[in-house]
């Protein structure tokens, strides 16, 4: 018998997890769906609810419906990753086709998670909304409050879901501490991207964290208008994000912090990692049917970062796509070792 159906085998005779807990937790994220894809069938069947009279949003037209399009399709594949986290057929889709969908919500989510509750809570203090320092001239507050509670909620049982699956299934990639990996054969490759991807996401970072802070280098005209209390908390939690993706990947190349656990360092690459370029993704697909000449264009410093960390992203999940290849390769042979023995 080989360590491949060995471990199979374990698996199969494995206690199996609680369904109940997983439907429920399944039920809970096509629910958080809802109210988003509802707000977006009712605009594309040419209704106004929830968008004020003026807002930029009812002159857009094309765009805006391919960009509805767009955002239903992400909230569908929500759907369908609860599904596919749950149910027995999920273990058998190749591993790629799941991690690649699964490190786009979480990247997309995250900061949301992350900024939202600080930005609810500061506006509570003052006694005003969440979007009263400029957001509500798109949307209703009310879209804001609904849509992003939402978010929150497929955010966490996404996360709850994913984890229970991949423990399942990839848990023996990630056991053990920093200091018990093996020695690689690619270290010194390893510690190269680690330095190209951590310059990326330091200067990513530094740009976040001057808009944080309130300066407006970098920042078109119209964005620097703009610069209120709730977008330097989005910078804020960018610089987060890129602090998260440089500690990851650091400790993971040099072998850092050898009593942390492996899944920590992961988790911190892969969440920073996320965020940093799903995120300039968006704010780069978002202004391409942005005509020339508009004030909305981002000015080039900052299409420049957007840029950067999705470069980051590229360079941090190609790595570690080949850091869990090589796991798997070792993990192999630690089985075969030991049957010959």
């Amino acid at each position: 018998m080989t360590a491949l159906t060995r471990h199979r085998a374990r698996r199969a005779l494995a206690p199996a997890p609680r369904r109940g807990v997983g439907a429920a937790l399944r039920a809970t994220a096509v629910v958080a769906c809802l109210p988003y894809l509802s707000l977006k069938i009712a605009w594309f069947a040419g209704s106004h609810i929830g968008i004020p009279e003026g807002s930029e949003l009812r002159q857009d037209g094309n765009s805006l419906m391919a960009i509805n399009a767009l955002t239903v399709l992400m909230d569908g594949v929500v759907i369908l990753l609860a599904f596919l986290l749950t149910r027995p057929w999920g273990q058998r889709v190749p591993a790629w086709l799941l991690a690649v969908p699964i490190w786009c919500a979480s990247g997309l989510l995250a900061p949301i998670i992350v900024a939202f509750p600080v930005q609810t809570v500061a506006a509570a203090l003052h006694g005003h909304t969440v979007t009263d320092d400029g957001a509500d001239a798109l949307l209703d507050s009310w879209v804001w409050s609904v849509v992003y509670s939402g978010f929150i909620v497929q955010a966490l049982t996404l996360a709850i879901l994913f984890v229970r699956y991949a423990r399942e299934r990839w848990g023996h990639l990630w056991r053990g501490r920093i200091g018990a990996l093996p020695p690689s054969p690619t270290r010194s490759a390893r510690r190269l991207i680690a330095g190209v991807a951590s310059t990326l996401a330091l200067f990513a970072g530094a740009m976040h964290l001057v808009w944080a802070t309130g300066g407006t280098f970098g920042l078109s005209p119209a964005r620097a208008a703009s610069q209120d209390f709730n977008a330097r908390v989005n910078d804020a939690s960018y610089v987060l994000f890129a602090v998260l993706t440089i500690a990851g990947i650091l400790l993971l190349a040099h072998g850092r912090g050898r009593r942390l656990p492996v899944l920590v360092a992961l988790t911190a690459a892969w969440t920073g990692a996320g965020a940093l370029a799903c995120w300039g993704g968006w704010m780069t697909l978002t202004t391409l049917p942005v005509p020339a000449g508009d004030p909305r264009l981002p000015a080039p410093l900052m299409s420049l970062t957007y840029s950067v960390q999705m470069i980051t992203g590229i360079v941090v999940a190609t790595a570690g796509a080949h850091f869990f290849a090589e796991r798997e390769t070792q993990h192999r042979a630690e089985h075969e070792a030991a049957r010959c023995d």
